[in-house]
């Protein structure tokens, strides 16, 4: 594992532009919510969160006063009922906050709320983060150009999102893969490779097995799998191509092993020409939305100007496509990289669109 990619230092988190609050506004991303993430930290206590194997989690179970709590709790009501309905408070009396938990050790330092429903004792969870412009533009990235839709709330410096559900990707090869069969093994190497292409092409880093989830659906008589990124933190950030590429992180190597122990190079090309195509498609119909969060993030600035050189002259290296050497943002570097697939898209299909 030579080529393993590393990441030591803390990401740099950035605000919320002007032109970037314009089009959340614009999108209905920004709501009035009764709570921002410091309230949070207004914890008397907490405790260390362990698996079944008594393996630390990293996250805190947090606990709040008498006085503090029946505010908190009523304000996180408010808040699903914003972030997942109509924001209709008739509904809060058969929620319960059944925990807040805590978690220093990621970059943005999120709060996971479990919401249980009493009438039937279903329960869901959603995040209270410090907003972050690129965690955002890669949620309205996922967003328009994923088969996934994302439902999430800004205020000033408070992101509220939902939860992903799947099974995060460390516990899947760990626990699951192990005992599938060759078949299911295959189409997990399929998933990973068509993973890899979206991730390079939209430029969202640091896939580490526990930033995405791997969801199994059943489809009459087999199980399918799915890939999808849980974090967004990484979005155009690093200067490094491989950090755009989750084949080169040491904790994916069981599935980049099966890649190559399941998949000739002919399925790998077709693999990746395939998400290609569909991510080619999804950009030339997201009609005036796409062009306009591309154009905002190319005036933003959500990383350092070394980065963006560096970035720029490695695509520049990797595609031979001269433009990369003349951007000067990294949304300048996506667009640029989008409108390369498309025009590669165009080209072959010219005579259907």
């Amino acid at each position: 594992m030579s080529n393993a990619v590393r990441i030591s230092n803390k990401k740099q988190m950035y605000p919320i532009s002007e032109a970037l609050d314009d089009y959340l506004q614009k999108y209905n991303r920004i709501s009035q919510i009764p709570l921002v993430y410091e309230d949070l930290h207004r914890f008397s206590g907490a405790v260390n969160l362990y698996t079944d194997n008594d393996e630390d989690t990293l996250w805190l179970r947090v606990f709040y006063s008498d006085s503090d709590r029946q505010e908190i709790d009523t304000y996180l009501k408010q808040v699903y009922t914003i972030l997942h309905s109509d924001g209709n408070e008739q509904i809060i009396e058969f929620l319960n906050i059944d925990a807040v938990d805590y978690c220093s050790f990621a970059n943005s330092k999120p709060f996971r709320v479990k919401v249980r429903n009493i009438l039937n004792d279903n329960f869901t969870y959603f995040y209270v983060k410090k907003a972050d412009a690129s965690r955002i533009y890669g949620l309205e990235l996922e967003h328009l150009l994923s088969a996934n839709r994302i439902h999430y709330l800004v205020k000033g410096d408070t992101l509220i999102e939902e939860h992903v559900i799947g099974i995060p990707g460390d516990i899947f090869i760990k626990d699951y893969l192990p005992d599938l069969s060759k078949s299911a093994k295959t189409k997990i190497a399929k998933e990973f490779v068509k993973f890899n292409e979206i991730c390079q092409l939209r430029l969202l880093g640091d896939m580490r097995s526990y930033n995405y989830v791997i969801i199994p659906i059943h489809d009459f008589d087999h199980v399918e799998y799915r890939i999808r990124s849980i974090d967004f933190d990484q979005q155009s950030y690093e200067g490094k191509l491989k950090v755009y590429q989750p084949q080169f992180f040491k904790e994916n190597y069981t599935i980049v092993k099966l890649v190559t122990d399941c998949l000739g190079l002919s399925s790998v090309l077709q693999y990746k020409k395939e998400q290609r195509a569909i991510l080619a498609k999804r950009i030339i119909n997201t009609q005036s939305r796409l062009p306009l969060l591309l154009e905002t993030l190319s005036k933003d600035q959500i990383s350092s100007k070394e980065k963006v050189d560096e970035l720029k002259m490695e695509l520049f290296h990797y595609t031979h496509h001269f433009k990369f050497k003349q951007c000067s943002s990294m949304g300048e570097i996506l667009s640029t990289g989008f409108e390369l697939v498309k025009r590669r898209f165009l080209s072959y299909t010219r005579d259907y669109y």
